[in-house]
This record gives structure tokens, C-alpha cells and sequence, in this order.
């Protein structure tokens, strides 16, 4: 339920209506830059603080905020299809790192700081595996699911061609090499450092039962191929109800050709 509740509903509910809300809002250029300026900041400040927290859920928190900065940007900028992709898109791979970390959490006593954790790829490898498609997901790895909506963002920002679409280009991407930082923390401090908590938890640790192993396989499949699947219909020409107020097709077009 706490992985439900914070990857795909109550935490996104507002980005869906700031997204509904679309053609009012773009009745007013300085709305429409407030809303993407928060968004741009949001998401970078969110990442920062994800840099520093010990309490691995309170991380994949704080990066699910850092992930509505991204989808407040891009309705800010009139990329609604990009935006509800991007919500949709997180949905997989957050509830995936959620329910990854209980996986984790659960094996070692309920134990949540990371920094009394280390060694658990030797005893969970196949949560190990989950968690590390989710973090690459969220990263924007190419070609996983979070590839094709954040990369998107960050291009639409760039080819809108004003100061506030710049700016938010820049910020994303920073926050994008931030959110690479800190997911990669996780995993270091989690499973790849020595054993930092007790003996006898660390020998207790064990992987999931069927029932929480199935809910992770399904996530992991849908983290890896449902952005690739869901592209064309989301966000490509076939698609252009969801364009609440849309960049103009040239934008679309000139973020596919933006430099390196």
C-alpha cells in the first residue's frame, strides 16, 4: 500500500491536475513560467536532499518528489503528454524501489538506516536485481522505461527556446546526475559495502516470499519494456488528446536534434 500510495497515486495526484487544468493555465505566460520554475527547482532540491539521507525509504521519498519537479516542468512548458507519461511511467519503477527496500528493510529486522546495512548482495541477490533495473529506470538509463519520458522533459525544456525552458533544461540535468548519485549510494551502502550491522541479522537475511517476489518480477518487466511499449501511444502523433495544451510540433521536432 505505502509503495501504491507514493509511486502512483496520492503523491501524483496534483501533477494530474495541474495537468487537467491546462487550458486555463495557458491562458497566462507568467503562470505557465511560474508553474515550470517551481518544477525545475523542485526537482533539484528534492535531489539534494536525497543525497544525504540514511533511511533508504526517506531516499526513494525524496526522489519521487524530485520526479514531480520533472512532471510540474514539463506541463509548465506545455508538454502534457510528456508529463502524464512520465507520471505513468514512475508508477513501475518507484513502486518497484519501494517495495524493493521493504524487501531489504524486512530481511534485516526492519532495520532502515543504510548506514547499518552492506553486504546483502551475497544474501539477496534477486532483491539486489529488482532494485538495481528500478534505480536504473529512474536514472534514465537508455532504453529502460525512464529513458523515454525524462529524457524527453529535458529535451522539450531545451527546444521551447525561452529562458525559463533553458533554465529548467540545465536544472534537470544536474538534478539528473544527482538522482544517478544518490541511487547508486543506495546500492553501494545497501549491498556492495562490508557488513555494518549485527551478525546475527546479517546471516538472518533472507529473500522475499512468492508473494512479494511476484509483485517485484511484474514491476521489474513493466520497469524495463513498458516506456518502450507505451511511447508511440503516449506521446506520438497518434496521441494528441493528451496534449492538453502541447508544444507546437515544432518543438517536438527540434528536441530530437538538440546538442550533445
Amino acid at each position: 500500500m505505502s509503495a501504491l500510495i507514493h509511486a502512483a497515486t496520492m503523491v501524483t495526484a496534483g501533477v494530474f491536475i495541474l495537468l487537467r487544468m491546462g487550458p486555463i493555465i495557458s491562458q497566462s505566460e507568467k503562470v505557465m513560467s511560474a508553474v515550470a520554475i517551481v518544477g525545475a527547482v523542485t526537482a533539484f532540491f528534492a535531489a539534494t536532499l536525497g543525497l544525504v539521507q540514511n533511511d533508504i525509504k526517506k531516499v526513494i521519498a525524496y526522489s519521487t518528489c524530485s520526479q514531480l519537479g520533472y512532471m510540474v516542468l514539463a506541463s509548465g512548458i506545455g508538454a502534457s503528454s510528456a508529463s502524464i507519461f512520465h507520471l505513468f511511467n514512475h508508477a513501475f519503477f518507484k513502486a518497484l524501489l519501494f517495495l524493493s527496500a521493504g524487501s531489504v528493510i524486512h530481511a534485516i529486522a526492519d532495520e532502515q538506516d543504510l548506514r547499518k546495512m552492506g553486504g546483502l548482495i551475497t544474501r539477496q541477490r534477486y532483491t539486489y536485481t529488482m532494485i538495481l533495473v528500478g534505480s536504473m529506470a529512474l536514472m534514465g538509463f537508455p532504453f529502460l522505461t525512464g529513458y523515454y519520458s525524462k529524457d524527453a522533459i529535458i529535451e522539450l525544456a531545451y527546444a521551447t527556446y525561452t529562458v525559463t525552458g533553458t533554465f529548467g533544461h540545465y536544472l534537470l540535468t544536474v538534478s539528473a546526475m544527482l538522482t544517478a548519485f544518490y541511487s547508486m549510494r543506495v546500492i553501494n551502502l545497501a549491498f556492495m559495502q562490508d557488513p555494518q550491522g549485527s551478525k546475527d541479522v546479517y546471516e538472518g537475511a533472507h529473500e522475499p516470499g512468492i508473494k512479494m517476489s511476484l509483485p517485484l518480477v511484474i514491476l521489474g518487466i513493466a520497469s524495463i519494456y513498458i516506456g518502450y511499449v507505451m511511447k508511440d501511444i503516449v506521446m506520438g502523433p497518434g496521441a494528441p488528446y493528451i496534449d492538453f495544451v502541447g508544444p507546437s510540433a515544432h518543438h517536438s521536432i527540434e528536441s530530437e536534434f538538440i546538442p550533445t
